[in-house]
């Protein structure tokens, strides 16, 4: 059965079509996986506090590899604690010890207070491009404006990013008054930077703390990464 030319030159044109009415949230969510599907990547993450309140750790620097391990480097003042995961086991360093399973840098310790942190941030970690589809997911709408992605979060959404727990946990601070939005930043089709912004009262053991943070992530070093495992934290993530 011959085939139409007019169906030829239809066919052509609904190629471009389709693309031409991708929403910004498929765009966003496109550039997130192509960065995803690079073999490697590193980012630098900045938290700003306008509130004071709340967490106001320093810089966190980071880099993964497609199928082996991902790498964090976070400093406070003078400290700096690193955390390794590959298939699915964590090996911590942190100022006071050296490479610890994430057992027994934790303790089992379900208490607010540094291990806590640490607990919920390995349960929690995303890397950024994961991070990224999330945040698309947890947007109202997602416009183009200039060259910025941009939209507000969902209440529940913002509720869940600032609660800093995984669904269903009760273990954890209240949240009220919840908002906040997202910008993302995309060059040739792939993910290179986001930010959003978080607003609320947190409420732990009868102390309110109102929260304005603003979270920057900037991609780098997209195929060029490279991790090596120290030794002693190979031996925590084999054990």
């Amino acid at each position: 059965m011959k085939k139409s030319p007019l169906f030829g030159i239809l066919a052509l044109l609904a190629g471009p079509l389709f693309i031409a009415n991708a929403s910004p949230a498929d765009d966003v969510v496109n550039a997130a996986q192509k960065l995803a599907g690079e073999a490697s990547y590193s980012w630098n993450t900045t938290v700003t506090n306008v509130s004071g309140n709340g967490f106001r750790g320093g810089p966190v620097e980071g880099k993964t590899v497609k199928d082996g391990a991902t790498w964090v480097s976070m400093t406070r003042n003078d400290n700096t604690t690193e955390i390794i995961m590959q298939g699915g086991k964590t090996a911590i360093k942190t100022p006071d010890n050296g490479w610890q399973s994430l057992a027994e840098a934790t303790d089992g310790s379900d208490q607010p207070g540094p291990a806590m942190f640490l607990a919920r941030m390995v349960q929690n970690f995303k890397a950024p491009a994961a991070q990224a589809i999330d945040l698309a997911g947890k947007a109202k709408e997602i416009k183009l404006d200039g060259d910025v992605y941009a939209g507000d979060l969902t209440e529940a959404g913002a509720k869940e990013l600032l609660s800093f727990r995984r669904p269903g946990d009760d273990n954890g601070p209240t949240v009220s008054n919840a908002k906040g939005s997202v910008k993302f930043w995309v060059k040739d089709g792939e993910l290179v930077k986001y930010e959003f912004d978080l607003q609320g009262t947190i409420s732990f053991n009868d102390n309110d703390r109102d929260i304005n943070r603003t979270t920057t992530v900037e991609i780098k070093d997209v195929g060029a990464t490279k991790i090596t495992v120290p030794d002693e934290a190979a031996k925590k993530l084999s054990s």
